[in-house]
């Protein structure tokens, strides 16, 4: 970069179409992504693109050679490397000016404290464990941040069925379904609505996965696409972007 005027450069077109004081809200905003696997990677780098500038993501892992097919930050060149250090470089590279935190870690019931979720404007959920996400849901849900979740996205092949929709509204998405039916099971409900990415498509998996299943001792692995996961963090982005715009539009 050479100065100022090339990094007013980079959301010149962003702000030609929304104009200065949204752009300046989106400089403004706190958002988290909980989870930067195939989901999450892809809803922080359109994020940062459109302008978003406060940023925290969170994740445990480290770039594995299977998150190459799907995952943003994930190269050759980044396997073993902490996943949140690896997209936060990636990030600055892009906006050099954004604030980000990368936190190493997991959202769980005995973690959930230390996240100040009640600090954000919005948070988006795109963690796979289920019994974490059951308590992200019901933790964010009770924060006055805007918050939106990802359902699962492996096992489709057709971006044309991804879908947006309330959560008690979600329809042919299993995981959906294992939450609602713990959330009745204990009596524990979301405090709000929010907005789900999902889509019914559930296809099998054709190739033998009893041997990955082995090596990261899991009991099923299931297989996943860069177009799906890359469409679900996009729709998940544009909730968060759509949010802001139709606000400042009022």
């Amino acid at each position: 970069m050479n100065g100022g005027e090339d990094r007013q450069d980079i959301f010149h077109r962003t702000e030609r179409l929304l104009g200065t004081p949204l752009m300046e809200r989106l400089q403004e905003v706190r958002v988290m992504v909980l989870g930067v696997g195939g989901v999450g990677s892809w809803c922080a780098e359109c994020l940062v693109r459109t302008g978003i500038k406060h940023l925290t993501i969170v994740d445990a892992d480290v770039v594995a050679p299977t998150n190459i097919n799907r995952q943003v930050m994930a190269t050759t060149l980044t396997v073993g490397l902490s996943k949140v250090e690896a997209m936060r470089d990636r990030l600055l590279s892009i906006n050099p000016e954004a604030e980000m935190e990368a936190i190493d870690g997991i959202y769980t019931a005995s973690t959930a404290e230390a996240f100040h979720l009640e600090e954000y404007d919005y948070i988006v959920d795109a963690i796979d464990s289920l019994e974490d996400k059951l308590h992200l849901i019901l933790h964010a849900t009770s924060t006055p941040a805007v918050f939106f979740s990802s359902m699962g996205a492996a096992l489709k092949v057709d971006a044309r069925k991804v879908e947006v929709g309330e959560f008690w509204k979600v329809h042919g998405c299993p995981l959906a379904k294992a939450l609602r039916t713990r959330m009745k099971k204990r009596g524990m409900f979301p405090r709000k609505k929010f907005q789900c990415v999902f889509s019914p498509e559930l296809l099998p998996n054709k190739g033998d996965t009893r041997e990955r299943a082995l090596l990261y001792n899991k009991v099923h692995v299931n297989g996943s696409l860069c177009h799906i996961t890359a469409t679900f963090g996009m729709q998940l982005a544009s909730l968060v972007i759509n949010d802001i715009y139709d606000k400042s539009n009022v």
